[in-house]
């Protein structure tokens, strides 16, 4: 199952969603019988790497988020003694 095929939710994955939307439309009783299959991997792996480097920019905004918790903590901190 994979998520909606929003061209722009996924602008790395806009070929191949092409691709696999034309390929289901060229196909409409082929895309049961495995016509499609190659595409759906395609973007499959495509969608896997489109996560990746999201969950990698989240995490590094994580952690300047948390940094700067820090440092605010501590300067309440010091404020408060």
């Amino acid at each position: 199952m994979h998520p909606p095929l929003t061209l722009h939710r996924h602008p790395l994955c806009a070929d191949i969603i092409e691709e696999f939307q034309k390929c289901h439309t060229d196909h409409p009783l082929g895309k049961f019988l495995g016509q499609c299959t190659d595409l759906k991997i395609k973007l499959d792996r495509c969608f896997r790497q489109e996560k990746a480097i999201k969950r990698k920019a989240n995490f590094e905004q994580s952690k300047k988020l948390k940094e700067r918790l820090q440092a605010y903590r501590k300067e309440t901190a010091e404020m408060q003694s």
